[in-house]
């Protein structure tokens, strides 16, 4: 891609706030970016074969909108954790194994998506987000959910299509939690806390593709405590 189309994507995005780049193979991630730091609000370079998020990324404080879909991301430097204003968050098919230890920082996300990379367990440092309402975590390498994942605060959680075959019972006292999704797991019906059905706020839980058969999950005690919210919110969205 040559410097002029740069430069007049570069002169667009000053006036829009909006940098998009997407499906250009771009090796890395594009320098001349931070001129714009106080402007951008949004910037998405999917599809693309970026292997680096360089250090700058920390400079655009105004940020909101951060998506690298479907580049060759191995990890993500500190310094995104500065992005304070930063809502929303794609990273769906890069080679992610962990993210940065100060992740819990980014305290205004709201919608984190990292499905199709290779974390092994759902992250502790995504407790530490007031605001999450959507985490997408699906087709991963994820085989256990641990306890920590009870201070979770999002109202969707996507687990689909990873290697569960333990969940802690913590995840029913998640205190926002209203959908679960665990499709296409390793999952015996024992190893289902009873809890999700008899004693937590999920009202949609997704579980078909795993080692039992969905009948006997209807045969669980507390499942018709869980089917009251579940039919309760079908009705509110109706």
């Amino acid at each position: 891609m040559g410097n002029s189309a740069l430069k007049a994507h570069l002169e667009t995005a000053q006036k829009t706030g909006v940098f998009q780049l997407t499906g250009k193979g771009l090796a890395e991630f594009p320098e001349d970016l931070q001129k714009l730091a106080s402007n951008l609000r949004t910037i998405d370079l999917s599809n693309n074969k970026i292997e680096l998020l360089p250090p700058l990324i920390g400079k655009f404080c105004f940020l909101k909108s951060l998506a690298l879909n479907n580049n060759k991301l191995t990890a993500l430097p500190e310094e995104l954790c500065k992005l304070k204003k930063l809502e929303t968050l794609h990273l769906n098919g890069n080679h992610l194994r962990q993210l940065p230890a100060a992740f819990g920082q980014l305290s205004a996300l709201k919608n984190l998506s990292l499905s199709g990379n290779q974390l092994r367990t759902v992250p502790t440092q995504l407790c530490g987000l007031r605001h999450l309402d959507v985490v997408d975590l699906s087709k991963n390498q994820i085989q256990n959910v641990p306890d920590t994942v009870g201070e979770l605060q999002a109202i969707e959680l996507n687990l689909n299509q990873n290697q569960i075959s333990q969940i802690s019972v913590q995840i029913s006292h998640c205190p926002r939690l209203k959908v679960l999704r665990l499709e296409e797991n390793c999952l015996e019906l024992s190893m289902l806390p009873q809890s999700i059905l008899s004693d937590s706020q999920i009202s949609l839980l997704a579980v078909e593709g795993n080692l039992f058969e969905i009948k006997k999950l209807r045969e669980l005690e507390g499942y018709d405590k869980y089917m009251e919210r579940f039919t309760a919110t079908k009705k509110k969205f109706a």
